[in-house]
């Protein structure tokens, strides 16, 4: 199974995490909130080699 999209900008299994956890809220402000993670966590993993998912068998 390929890996989700966002795992390209977000390489670090605790971000992942959270992102999935803001992913799953409702709401306008919820959404905001989401982007901003996003925006912020790319910038931070930017430089980070890219994170296997352990699924290689």
């Amino acid at each position: 199974m390929p890996q989700p999209a966002i795992h390209r900008w977000i390489k670090t299994e605790c971000g992942r995490a959270k992102y999935a956890e803001l992913a799953a809220r409702p709401g306008a402000v919820a959404r905001l909130r989401l982007a901003w993670f996003v925006l912020i966590a790319a910038i931070r993993d930017w430089r980070l080699p890219a994170q296997a998912d352990g699924s290689d068998a």
